[in-house]
């Protein structure tokens, strides 16, 4: 628990951390960690339902259908099961309450509720009145006590519309090419925090189930609050919101240093969009030496004002836009020249 007393205004900032993102998803379910993210806004068995004694049974059997729909090969049968699936979830979104969680956040005057996962990190974060820490601080332990994957179906639809405008846009096809090619073993290369289309198309609510039990555990998460409070009542009632919760061993990615890079690499994207050029570079870990000098390089480069390719590129209007930028990661970094 970190905290941050902070008076100026009656409200409070927060954020859960989990120490896990795409570089922990299952070889075999790519995309996982972030639509765990999704799901944790839709309730447990004491919100987000009118009737949890009806809608077990029902979740249950779509659990139990999505296990089938991933063993099965066969098109037709496959297709068979989704329509199973699909008239289940129609069945069991009758017992479900939508946007329960974002209800009660804002009846208790929250706001900017939100939440990213990244390659190794997922962060959940609300900002709320200080005069309602009781009231949050019992949502939240209730929505980490056990979450409950509900309306996973048409989440899982809006999961896959957000790979398909990946897939329409030309930066983040490049910016994919290129971290495959500057990463041809670590994971920042080889997995996507969205996931393959393959991956997507065949979920497995048990594998999630797995990987919220395994990383969502206090030893492997940090709750962070900056605000108007009193630190000292503040941890007593986190400590009692949350102790529930039991540490147990937690085993992270942990990869083979890739090889030097050795010879320029070139690769071209092909799209819709206007012709741009981006060069990267393989960067160090975070908060070494070298990489605050490559951050600080970075700065002088781009900042948006008076960056040397600010003054000599975008004021004097060589490019329609030109930029720097170096994003620090545990094991290495990305720095990053674009113009276009």
């Amino acid at each position: 628990v970190i905290l941050s007393p902070n008076n100026k205004e009656p409200n409070i900032q927060w954020r859960m951390s989990v120490r896990a993102g795409s570089n922990t998803d299952p070889k075999n379910a790519t995309g996982l960690a972030h639509y765990l993210e999704h799901l944790l806004f839709k309730g447990t068995d004491k919100f987000g339902t009118n009737n949890w004694a009806k809608e077990k049974p029902l979740l249950d059997k779509i659990d139990a259908l999505y296990e089938k729909y991933n063993k099965t090969t066969d098109a037709a049968q496959r297709k068979e099961i989704y329509k199973e699936i699909d008239k289940t979830s129609g069945e069991a979104s009758n017992f479900s309450i939508a946007n329960e969680y974002d209800k009660m956040i804002s009846g208790i005057g929250g706001n900017s509720s939100n939440a990213h996962t990244w390659y190794e990190e997922t962060v959940y974060n609300e900002d709320f009145p200080s005069n309602a820490v009781d009231k949050f601080l019992a949502i939240q332990s209730e929505r980490f006590r056990k979450p409950i994957f509900r309306i996973f179906h048409t989440e899982l639809e809006a999961v896959y519309e957000e790979k398909n405008r990946g897939l329409d846009s030309d930066p983040n096809k490049l910016d994919e090419a290129m971290m495959e090619l500057l990463f041809p073993t670590h994971n920042y290369g080889q997995q996507t925090t969205i996931g393959t289309i393959e991956h997507l198309k065949n979920p497995s609510l048990v594998e999630i189930r797995n990987y919220y039990n395994k990383y969502y555990v206090p030893n492997n998460m940090a709750a962070v609050f900056t605000g108007d409070f009193n630190p000292d009542e503040m941890i007593k009632k986190v400590d009692k919101a949350f102790s529930f919760m039991v540490s147990k061993p937690v085993t992270l990615y942990n990869p083979a240093p890739e090889k030097p890079l050795t010879k320029i690499q070139k690769v071209d994207v092909y799209g819709p969009s206007a012709e741009m050029v981006e060069i990267y570079y393989r960067g160090y870990a975070e908060n070494t030496q070298n990489s605050l000098m490559l951050n600080l390089i970075k700065s002088i480069l781009f900042n948006g004002k008076a960056g040397l390719i600010d003054i000599n590129l975008n004021k004097q209007q060589k490019t329609q836009r030109a930029s720097a930028s170096y994003q620090q990661m545990k094991d290495y970094g990305v720095f990053n020249l674009s113009a276009q």
